[in-house]
């Protein structure tokens, strides 16, 4: 057997180099001539699975190591037989992270509280759930927007999404890039959107990039119709609009999936799928030896502060979004080295927290939200 791999997926190496051929190369160099003797590939958003790739080739299997598969043309491989597969839910746990971080940031920067506002989730899956769940536990009132959801569960914890324009102090989108449909999704926030705001929220997008009309996103900056924007996800990535990133109050380079636990999560899903296609006898095969930041102790000491304060300094000790915000401004040429070249970052359970002077309640919430912690 053929295996075309994705150089850029970690904890991968050795994983499928018993059972046959295995062959490392970028997205880019992942085309039909390369692929046409292979048995399967295990790609990322980068590497386009179609016709053009696909065609005459002997790929049996597609894995990719990502929750989204707006890069694998499903029609056409449901016409040809291919089996293909995503990594649903791997980095969710990773961008409800990145998502702390953004409302600790923009609560500091702009001078407010986070208890007591209101914030729209607008796809409310495995990345939304649980970021609408964090929102919970930090006191924040929640509003969830699920359409597919809301038509096979029933719509009594749903809200239309005019009703998420119309109360929320923050947007946050978690949906699939879906282009056409009763639940197309390409252009979501575009002009009418932006212009029935009456709250101006922060608007904030790490999902796809087509979710947001670049063109209105900026109309909106300059008319002011909201608040902030915060950019995970661009359209056109890796060539963004740099007018637009000057505009925006958090800019980063599509890494809010980006922990290692996120990324290893996405390998292990992957190779399992293609063990169980193929018979090679490894489903519980998990990725190993997955680098720790230098510190994963974290000391909070309470005296005089809120409990906001100190579970803003409890989540920013893990992840600082200000860090890759800065990094993309200062070399916006980079914007696929700064995602190759990401650095370690890892997820609340990693980190045990050592309390001194913090009351038992937010001792409950920082447990909630997933920390380890050792009280003095």
């Amino acid at each position: 057997m053929k295996f075309i791999i994705d150089d850029k997926i970690p904890y991968i190496k050795g994983a499928l180099e018993p059972f046959g051929e295995v062959v490392y190369l970028s997205g880019a160099k992942t085309t039909a001539e390369i692929v046409r003797d292979a048995d399967a590939l295990v790609t990322r958003t980068r590497t386009k699975c179609n016709e053009s790739v696909l065609k005459g080739s002997t790929v049996k299997f597609i894995a990719t190591a990502t929750i989204g598969f707006d890069h694998i043309d499903t029609n056409y491989c449901a016409e040809t037989g291919i089996q293909w597969t995503n990594a649903p839910g791997c980095n969710s746990k990773s961008v409800e992270q990145y998502i702390a971080s953004t409302l600790f940031v923009l609560a500091e920067k702009h001078n407010f509280e986070l208890n007591g506002k209101t914030i729209g989730v607008v796809g409310v899956g495995q990345v939304g759930s649980k970021v609408a769940r964090f929102c919970e536990i930090i006191g924040m009132k929640v509003l969830l927007n699920d359409p597919p959801r809301a038509r096979i569960e029933g719509p009594e914890k749903f809200v239309n999404l005019k009703e998420i324009q119309e109360q929320s102090d923050f947007i946050t989108i978690h949906v699939p890039l879906n282009m056409e449909g009763e639940d197309a999704t390409f252009h979501l926030a575009d002009k009418n959107f932006f212009a029935n705001l009456p709250k101006k929220p922060f608007v904030i997008n790490s999902c796809r990039g087509e979710i947001i009309d670049s063109t209105a996103a900026k109309s909106a900056l300059a008319n002011q119709s909201i608040n902030g924007l915060i950019l995970d996800c661009w359209e056109n990535e890796p060539d963004i609009d740099l007018e637009l990133l000057a505009a925006c109050d958090i800019a980063t380079p599509h890494i809010a999936g980006y922990s290692k636990d996120g990324k290893a999560n996405g390998t292990s899903m992957s190779i399992q799928a293609i063990s169980k296609f193929f018979g090679l006898g490894i489903d519980n095969w998990t990725a190993p030896n997955i680098e720790l930041p230098e510190q994963t102790k974290i000391r909070l000491d309470g005296f005089k502060c809120t409990e906001e304060q100190i579970l803003a300094q409890a989540i920013l000790s893990t992840y600082d979004i200000r860090h890759d915000d800065a990094a993309l401004r200062a070399n916006t040429k980079d914007f696929e080295k700064l995602r190759g070249d990401y650095p370690v970052r890892r997820e609340f359970p990693v980190f045990t927290i050592e309390t001194e002077n913090v009351p038992q309640s937010t001792i409950e919430k920082l447990t909630q939200i997933g920390f380890q912690i050792n009280t003095k």
